[in-house]
């Protein structure tokens, strides 16, 4: 059984400097023939590194389309794959991918850990070994792997800062992929998106100016689905849908999710035609977002592909 290794930086592989830790070249990799020499780690590996290593605070898409095409070069060699990867933005990533790689037929595990492997106490041992024990045994799809719990891809966040257990994900019933016939994977494109959150007397404008530049917005309700009432905020959305500029829904509290029309405070969003986000987190709905917006220029296409659920990114 061979293994492929996609390490893209983040603090699993970084190191102290004068100006905090930084990535650096070799930590994993180290590790990595450590754990096999010592048969921690049984499967053969192969390591395909970026260049240069990155701070997941700087990740992009087209981070997103480097993971996914090296992954499409080594799907028929290899029986599995571990990505490593920094915290801060691992749940998007995750999420990017379970809607990328559409009919992956392996395994493909995202870690990373809260502590550099150059630091004593580091969990990126621990973490290292439990992904390659899930990439060995797992049903294909895009999972998450990380102070001990195996997580769905598409349904993921970042729960806590500093503690080693720093993520959690809510329940679904459907693996981390969408069904295909055969493998492929679908890039993302230059389209650019927005997450805006609602508050108290919050100035709508900033929301209409994201319509006029943004090619998508994520905005994140109260509760099941209430924004404040205005004028202001009606003619935004207004404006977006005139302009076919997806505006997908979703709750600001972790868990439970929206119902767009529960409430008349959010009969705004209905009226205008706003996506109902359901139960995603907001690293789904971001990369959801982006994925439609790849896949096509038309508003009703891309509507489509938002309203329908692709790989378990909510719960029935």
């Amino acid at each position: 059984m061979t293994i492929c290794v996609i390490h893209t930086g983040g603090t699993i592989g970084m190191a102290a400097t004068p100006d905090g830790f930084a990535p650096k070249e070799g930590v994993v990799e180290a590790e990595l023939k450590r754990l096999h020499d010592s048969r921690e780690i049984q499967s053969d590996y192969i390591v395909l590194t970026a260049a240069p290593l990155i701070d997941s605070a700087n990740a992009t898409p087209a981070d997103w389309n480097w993971i996914m095409r090296k992954i499409a070069a080594h799907h028929e060699a290899c029986d599995g794959f571990v990505v490593t990867h920094g915290t801060d933005t691992l749940a998007f990533t995750a999420a990017a991918l379970a809607f990328g790689l559409k009919g992956v037929r392996k395994p493909v595990i995202v870690t990373g850990a809260m502590l550099p492997l150059t630091e004593s106490g580091s969990d990126g041992s621990g973490n290292l070994r439990d992904a390659f024990s899930a990439a060995e045994r797992a049903e294909p799809g895009v999972w998450v792997q990380f102070a001990g719990k195996f997580l769905h891809g598409a349904r993921v966040w970042k729960s806590h800062s500093v503690a080693f257990d720093a993520f959690n994900a809510s329940p679904t019933d459907k693996a981390p992929v969408q069904p295909a016939e055969r493998f492929s994977f679908c890039e993302y494109g230059d389209a650019t998106a927005l997450i805006a959150a609602v508050a108290p007397a919050m100035n709508a404008d900033l929301i209409a100016l994201a319509v006029e530049h943004a090619s998508g917005i994520v905005l994140r309700c109260y509760g099941s689905g209430t924004v404040p009432e205005g004028v202001g905020l009606r003619k935004a959305m207004l404006r977006a849908r005139e302009k076919g500029v997806p505006v997908l829904a979703v709750s600001q509290c972790a868990e439970g999710g929206i119902s767009l029309g529960t409430y008349a405070a959010g009969a705004v969003l209905a009226q205008a035609g706003a996506i109902d986000g359901r139960d995603m987190t907001v690293e789904a709905a971001y990369a959801k977002l982006l994925h439609a917006l790849s896949q096509s220029d038309d508003p009703a296409v891309q509507r489509k592909l938002l309203e329908t659920r692709l790989c378990g990114e909510w719960a029935l």
